[in-house]
């Protein structure tokens, strides 16, 4: 079904799917995929890609979910690089055993910096908003965007960290754009020439390099595209206000992989059931359910973790945001068993009456997005019972072959579909 196309691999929901757990196995000896490289192609420092093998557990940032397995990580231009949390996050994998972390990372010079002023701003922002917070992990992940969109030139980029004259000029006027929001002390970050040190350092620890460097990964194998938060949270096609300031649904992959000439494959990630992290819309939420979560809770600014039952209308918004998807995965299975009360919805009463699908198209803009979450923030659901099959029945829902499934959060309680989708992947051998 793949033949030899690339991977990309993204969340259909609001995050925390799964789609780490799915990288690792894709680049593992027991998927025997000849993996080269696992790209980054949105998000930055606020990914938390949870993996576990045997008595190992790393929550991915920013590094590829495939490096347990010693697969190099590609960060390409549209993430946003945070440099002192890639190198805590490199001490990390280091104890776990990853020999020299760094050395498996190349790094687009055209990324942008994601620095502390960035986070400050970011911080001192959702504090103002008081109980109207958009949720935000508090890193400065919009405000690098969005300082980005006003200030093209002079964003500080990662190629910075081999200019540092040129890196000192950008992060004192970057200090200066923030300093009225910053008044008051509330949240700080080092000085300068501090930040200017730490960054050449960083230049000096990594390759960093033009994005023509995807072209090389590309020839020596396959490529996964790992994406971050959730197509329910991308910046032009989630429910607006409470998304990220990143492209979530898998464009920015087509578009790499078309400037090297090839083709991928995108593999939608849910789990067995909804959850997300923090405000906004939830149809399905339920505070009934009792899953436990080892490795999500509540943040300061993101916000409580929430659990709600599986969503199809939602999924199916999700798929047709990403134009479609070629294979599905579905994690936390093992949920099922757990969690007696588990249902499926199959629409929902709103204002507008019942629901049991939500339009998508090219006219989708942030003003329809609006609309959405105000409709979407009093529906309710009409639930039923989970099929026997489940993956049946997204495979039916969703227009999708469902193509791995997971049992449980170790990289050994995922298996290849049997017996209907079992040849899928290994057709990508």
């Amino acid at each position: 079904m793949f033949g030899d196309k690339h991977l990309i691999v993204v969340d259909l929901g609001f995050g925390d799917a799964g789609k780490g757990a799915t990288v690792d196995w894709l680049c593992s000896a027991e998927a025997d995929l000849g993996v080269a490289a696992v790209v980054r192609f949105n998000g930055g420092a606020q990914a938390a890609h949870n993996v576990v093998v045997g008595g190992r557990h790393h929550t991915f940032q920013q590094f590829g979910a495939g490096t347990l397995s010693g697969v190099p990580t590609f960060l390409s231009r549209h993430m946003l690089v945070e440099p002192i949390r890639l190198a805590g996050e490199a001490r990390e994998l280091a104890a776990l055993g990853v020999r020299d972390p760094l050395s498996l990372l190349t790094v687009d010079a055209d990324a942008l910096l994601t620095t502390p002023i960035h986070g400050a701003a970011n911080r001192c922002r959702e504090d103002a908003r008081g109980a109207a917070r958009h949720g935000s992990c508090g890193i400065g992940i919009g405000e690098t965007a969005a300082y980005a969109l006003d200030h093209p030139t002079d964003a500080p980029r990662v190629g910075d960290c081999l200019r540092p004259e040129a890196l000192r000029r950008k992060l004192i006027e970057l200090a200066e754009h923030y300093r009225p929001l910053l008044a008051g002390g509330a949240h700080g970050y080092p000085p300068i020439a501090d930040l200017v040190e730490m960054y050449r350092e960083f230049g000096r620890a990594v390759r960093i390099g033009p994005g023509t460097a995807l072209a090389g990964f590309a020839a020596a194998g396959r490529l996964v595209f790992e994406g971050a938060q959730g197509v329910l949270l991308d910046e032009w096609r989630g429910l607006h206000p409470y998304t990220t300031w990143s492209t979530v649904e898998p464009r920015n992959a087509r578009a790499l992989l078309a400037e090297i000439g090839a083709a991928g494959a995108v593999l939608g990630v849910t789990r067995a059931y909804q959850t997300r992290h923090g405000a906004g819309p939830f149809p399905t939420e339920d505070p009934a359910l009792r899953i436990p979560e080892p490795h999500n809770g509540t943040g300061r600014y993101q916000g409580a973790f929430r659990r709600g039952h599986l969503d199809p209308i939602l999924l199916r918004y999700a798929v047709a945001a990403c134009a479609g998807i070629d294979g599905l995965v579905v994690n936390h299975l093992d949920a099922l068993a757990t969690e007696p009360g588990l249902r499926l919805a199959t629409a929902y009463r709103t204002a507008a009456g019942e629901l049991t699908r939500i339009p998508y198209g090219p006219w989708c803009d942030l003003t329809h997005q609006q609309h959405l979450t105000d409709l979407l923030t009093t529906a309710t659901p009409i639930l039923t019972d989970l099929p026997t099959d489940l993956p049946a029945e997204l495979d039916r829902a969703l227009g999708a072959p469902v193509v791995l499934t997971a049992a449980g959060p170790d990289r050994a309680d995922r298996q290849v579909r049997h017996p209907i989708h079992a040849g899928l992947l290994a057709a990508v051998r």
